[in-house]
């Protein structure tokens, strides 16, 4: 007799556990993108601040640490990586020369745009269990329900709530580490 089923949690439809399901999904994500984004520097996060800097428009790098709520001298290791990988660079700040832009470089940019086609096709991949239709109402509410979360609980940062949940694959720090040890509960 195979004792495999005694010993293994039940799968994640077997219950209603909303959390459990959350976490599921969650490690799946970062195992689809994780994937995708092999040789860019810091994986998922380098991701996020490649993605910040191309759509974004925050005037310096200690303002984009602070958009991302990502540590600034974590942030300084991921622009120096991403400087190097010839991604983007750092200009002087016409409106204040002490500090410097976070700007793309072409380079950069055709990357965020492959890439984002390539995260894009791996999210639909992992939601294969819905209808195209499904995705983008899921995508919609998922975004919503995300932006929210400030107004749930004012003090939560949705990028500490990250934090806390997701451990750094890019083999840098630790969850909490990464938004200064902050914690809003």
């Amino acid at each position: 007799m195979d004792d495999t089923r005694a010993t293994t949690a039940p799968l994640p439809e077997a219950d209603g556990d909303f959390g459990r399901h959350l976490g599921v999904l969650l490690r799946g994500y970062q195992g689809s993108v994780a994937a995708v984004l092999g040789e860019l520097p810091h994986g998922p996060r380098g991701y996020q601040v490649l993605s910040a800097v191309v759509h974004g428009d925050q005037p310096n790098q200690l303002a984009l640490a602070a958009h991302l709520g990502i540590d600034r001298t974590v942030m300084t290791y991921l622009i120096d990586d991403l400087v190097g990988a010839g991604l983007v660079e750092r200009q002087q700040n016409p409106s204040d020369r002490r500090a410097r832009r976070i700007v793309a470089t072409e380079v950069g940019a055709r990357t965020l745009r492959a890439l984002e086609r390539d995260v894009r096709e791996a999210e639909d991949r992992m939601l294969g269990a819905l209808e195209h239709g499904e995705r983008e109402t899921f995508r919609e509410l998922l975004r919503r329900v995300a932006c929210d979360v400030r107004d749930i609980e004012p003090a939560t940062d949705p990028c500490d709530v990250v934090a806390e949940v997701v451990p750094d694959r890019g083999g840098g720090t630790k969850a909490g580490e990464a938004t200064g040890g902050r914690r809003s509960r």
